[in-house]
């Protein structure tokens, strides 16, 4: 059940409108009606959609203790395409052409004959297509959580996540605003009454003379979301500088090991982006020579342990996407089914608010007076010579 076995990968989005006092048979009602398979008018693009109840494609089966765990509503969304192979359509223009050019003086088919093999060949498969031997059906599981008013897509794609908006809005009234970088940036900013030093940043010069005054991979120029970039790099500079511990607004204490994964890009989009993988990617000189060359973080394999839980995970710089996050096994004690589903539910609360605590210690450097000294050190320390491996 997507979130709730095995590694877990997601994009958050906030539900614009007051949180549900509480999940029940009004929420599984609506799933029902927009259940996949129930909606036979396809969108402009061939594409239908649907809501699943998570067990396998197939399954409609919704109810209130299957889907309603620790607060949270679990269900997927099904997406249905048409793939029409493309072979097989080479194969029947060719048996077309052939038929029509059978008494053709030149041997050669003219264009007309060509157009109508052409529509006779793509008819053919669309009318074999109605029974759907040619639909390829793929489900990407959904977590509401109540308690934030969250809801995370088991994806890192953006590529359907409109799909996903549209559907949720027609089926709860409400809207999805996917909490990228710059968006948690100015949540957080309202929460401690600096939202002005958001809207006036722009991309820190952590190379003087290199570092661009915008970044290629991020076209809107209202958006704020390499702030996800330079958080990652922050990172990397106080557990190199600084400590692998950091205190969170909270009087806890996180501690952070960049591990596993890095991928580099350079902001002007002139000299590309390389992906390292390596127990400690960021040790490796090829990585330092690539920082002090201007190409920032735009994906970093994390291991965080607090509370004396450990996660792992790879989070995606500028939607602060995570993927692939091991969370910590439950208890010994915790031994039946429906209460290990509900330690899981807690453990991914627990990654998320890990995660914005994280954020917001970053936030308050990153727009506060401590900012200026901080961004020298870094630039200092990018400066420094590349260290010889012991």
């Amino acid at each position: 059940m997507g979130f709730f076995s095995g590694r877990v990968s997601f994009l958050r989005f906030k539900v614009n409108g007051p949180a549900p006092r509480m999940f029940g048979d009004e929420h599984i009602d609506r799933l029902a009606d927009r259940q996949a398979g129930r909606q036979r008018i396809a969108s402009a693009d061939g594409v239908e959609t649907g809501w699943t109840a998570g067990d396998h494609i197939l399954d409609t089966d919704f109810g209130l203790e299957k889907n309603i765990i620790n607060d949270a509503l679990h269900f997927e969304i099904r997406v249905d395409v048409d793939k029409l192979p493309g072979d097989l359509l080479r194969a029947y223009y060719a048996v077309e052409l052939k038929a029509l050019t059978k008494d053709n003086r030149t041997g050669f088919p003219s264009a007309r004959q060509k157009r109508e093999a052409k529509e006779a060949a793509r008819d053919r498969l669309e009318e074999e297509a109605k029974d759907g031997r040619f639909r390829k059906r793929k489900c990407i599981p959904v977590l509401w959580d109540r308690l934030t008013n969250e809801v995370m897509f088991g994806a890192t794609s953006l590529t359907q996540v409109d799909r996903l908006c549209s559907l949720f809005e027609q089926t709860f009234q409400a809207e999805l605003e996917c909490v990228t970088a710059g968006r948690r940036a100015y949540h957080l900013a309202e929460l401690n009454d600096r939202t002005r030093q958001v809207d006036d940043s722009a991309p820190s010069a952590f190379v003087p003379g290199v570092t661009p005054e915008d970044v290629t991979w991020i076209a809107d120029e209202s958006s704020r979301d390499f702030i996800g970039n330079e958080f990652l790099l922050w990172l990397w500079y106080q557990t190199d500088v600084e400590s692998d511990t950091f205190t969170l607004a909270d009087n806890s204490d996180v501690t952070v090991m960049l591990a596993r994964t890095l991928m580099l890009e350079c902001p002007r989009g002139q000299t590309g982006h390389e992906t390292i993988s390596h127990e400690g990617p960021t040790r490796l000189p090829e990585a330092r020579r690539a920082i002090q060359s201007g190409k920032l973080p735009r994906k970093v394999g994390l291991t965080l342990v607090r509370h004396d839980q450990q996660y792992e995970l790879t989070i995606h710089a500028e939607t602060l996407a995570v993927s692939s996050a091991k969370l910590p096994a439950p208890p010994e004690e915790v031994t039946e089914a429906r209460a290990k589903l509900e330690e899981r539910a807690t453990q991914i609360r627990a990654l998320v608010e890990t995660l914005d605590l994280l954020y917001d210690a970053f936030g308050k450097k990153r727009f506060g007076k401590e900012w200026e000294a901080e961004l020298a050190g870094m630039q200092r320390w990018l400066k420094r010579e590349e260290r010889r491996a012991a």
